[in-house]
């Protein structure tokens, strides 16, 4: 039987201490162990976002990523993403104009929606779908969610 490994953690600003299995992945940790359920387990191949979170800043699948790489680092996913109960301008702007559907994706495309808006503050049309290419969408056809984040991305400049 492998041994299981400590893991110290800070998730969306809470320390988390854990047990994991050597195999066990970030998003069976933070979905299982932690009680944190809205990062979604799509693929678990790393082929279409639902589970992307950030890694010490670095926008991960967390479906590829072990839970003892999270080890001393920091993690935010969408349960960090508002600020108490004022929504972030991303969350905001996702349900004024109808940027999600079914919910799968949505936690995965605002975490690396957020990622896209903190390196880019103004980003193209063609900038924000390059930088979504990794979280697929089956419902919406991708234009409410475009439509979203440069609504959020004018939002957050003061335009």
């Amino acid at each position: 039987m492998a041994k299981k490994s400590h893991v110290t953690t800070t998730v969306n600003g809470d320390e988390y201490e854990f047990l994991c299995e050597p195999g066990q992945t970030l998003v069976d940790a933070l979905r299982n162990t932690m009680g944190l359920t809205g990062t979604k387990e799509g693929c678990s191949t790393g082929d279409c976002g639902a589970c992307s979170v950030r890694l010490d800043g670095r926008l991960v699948c967390s479906c590829l990523v072990l839970a003892v790489e999270a080890d001393g680092k920091s993690v935010s996913t969408i349960e960090g993403m508002a600020n108490g109960e004022e929504l972030h301008p991303l969350q905001r702007q996702f349900l004024e104009l109808n940027g999600s559907q079914c919910g799968i994706c949505t936690p995965g495309v605002l975490i690396a929606a957020q990622a896209l808006l903190e390196k880019n503050p103004d980003p193209t049309e063609t900038e924000i779908r390059y930088y979504l290419a990794g979280n697929l969408c089956r419902c919406t056809g991708y234009d409410k969610i475009i439509r979203s984040v440069q609504a959020a991305a004018a939002e957050m400049r003061g335009s």
